[in-house]
């Protein structure tokens, strides 16, 4: 096998796209409408990535009978402005339809709602060049239908079998990328790397302490970082938290 072939999964949120506000603007937004509380800024980008309707019982203190309220609310101010403020993190763009022209299969596994994922993508005019986009239900606070995967173990699994079918025996040699320590349990989970990018949502720390393979900061360093795995499918032995200087 050629390490143009070893395919990539992303997340979305901090990895490919910046919200730029987005996100924690229609959070804030919903919470102060019903009256709730808003946390402070750090918290506030705490939220960006996890699923959402964790993030408001954990850090956002929501009750539960209030949680399906703040998600619609949400998702109404995320539709109608959040998304447009969104942008995608420089160099993403040129990376992707690189891989694409070389031939190396890519996917988004995000714990966005699947069909909100795919209106993002659309937005930036990228989604075309994923074989596999893979989310969560569209009703956050609820359970997952049969047909929709639950938690980032579920959705990066998903996103496997779509690669597996498009690239017959690529998708077991597949890394992960990602700027949370969801992303990097969701990779270990389905026997993965996973590659973390430093210019995220992640607390200082956290990316290490969950066992990133490395850690980048530059587009150019993560192609780098790709490539150089995709030589060696048998990463495990690649076991130490590498940080790249290259800011």
């Amino acid at each position: 096998m050629t390490h143009t072939t070893v395919p990539v999964i992303f997340d979305l949120d901090g990895t490919l796209v910046d919200p730029a506000g987005g996100i924690t603007g229609g959070i804030a937004a919903a919470l102060t409408e019903l009256g709730l509380p808003v946390p402070g800024p750090a918290r506030m980008d705490e939220m960006v990535g996890p699923k959402l309707s964790d993030s408001l019982t954990e850090i956002a203190g929501v009750p539960a009978a209030l949680l399906a309220d703040v998600i619609r609310i949400y998702r109404r101010h995320y539709v109608s402005t959040g998304i447009a403020q969104s942008r995608l993190y420089p160099g993403i763009r040129d990376l992707l339809e690189g891989f694409v022209a070389a031939g190396r299969p890519i996917a988004v596994a995000t714990q966005k709602p699947e069909s909100l994922a795919r209106t993002v993508l659309e937005h930036h005019g990228i989604a075309g060049l994923f074989h596999s986009i893979r989310g969560s239900a569209a009703d956050e606070a609820g359970a997952a239908p049969d047909s929709v995967p639950e938690g980032k173990a579920g959705i990066v699994a998903a996103a496997l079998s779509d690669l597996a079918a498009a690239v017959p025996a690529t998708a077991s040699h597949a890394v992960m990328v990602g700027d949370r320590a969801q992303d990097v349990a969701g990779a270990a989970a389905n026997g993965l790397d996973c590659i973390g990018v430093g210019w995220g949502f992640a607390p200082d720390g956290e990316l290490q302490a969950a066992g990133a393979v490395e850690i980048v900061h530059t587009t150019t360093a993560l192609h780098a970082t790709i490539t150089r795995l995709s030589e060696r499918p048998g990463t495990a032995a690649l076991n130490e938290v590498h940080t790249d200087g290259n800011v």
